[in-house]
């Protein structure tokens, strides 16, 4: 069947006809056909690629819906001693450019062994888990119009060397990321 639209949520009293259980780059999707836990197939041919998040509910040309279920994989949740303490290893992970799913009282990543290490050299408690990830966009994010409550962002961004950000020219190295960012 095919999707016409990607929706945070389906209305009141809609019909859910399944759902679909998709990880990794399954998630991002433009087009290209899924599979139903139920056996049946999707169909996407959308005018701009939408990153699939938890919870979202896929518009079929029925007027029917299926509900997204983001698989769970291998994360490490990120606890600090208050609040304060949880924003500065979010800043941390940031200035890393590690993608960050941003909960009320933790943080969650991928596995990273030497991320960890550093997270535990400044006071948090890391626990290994097994979840949907659904990461924060960020400013690097593409938005995409479509009956969204939130963003569908695009989750990579590329390290070009001619960012303009409008503030005084420095240079700067991204912890031992082997380049320096150039900004103008």
């Amino acid at each position: 069947m095919p999707v016409v639209q990607v929706r945070s949520s389906a209305p009141n009293g809609a019909a859910v006809r399944t759902s679909v259980m998709v990880g990794g780059e399954q998630r991002r999707v433009q087009r290209g056909d899924l599979t139903c836990l139920d056996g049946s197939s999707v169909s996407f041919a959308l005018p701009e690629p939408v990153v699939l998040r938890m919870g979202d509910v896929l518009e079929l040309d029925d007027g029917t819906f299926v509900d997204v279920v983001v698989e769970p994989e291998p994360l490490a949740e990120i606890r600090g001693n208050d609040l304060t303490h949880l924003a500065r290893l979010a800043w941390h992970l940031g200035d890393r450019h590690v993608p960050v799913q941003v909960l009320a009282n933790r943080l969650r990543m991928r596995r990273d062994a030497a991320l960890e290490t550093m997270l535990l050299a400044l006071g948090a408690r890391v626990t290994p888990i097994e979840a949907p990830f659904d990461p924060e966009g960020g400013a690097y994010a593409a938005r995409v119009a479509h009956d969204h409550a939130h963003d569908h962002a695009h989750c990579g961004h590329d390290h070009s060397h001619d960012h303009h950000h409008g503030h005084d020219r420095h240079d700067h190295d991204h912890h031992g990321h082997g380049h320096g960012h150039h900004h103008d």
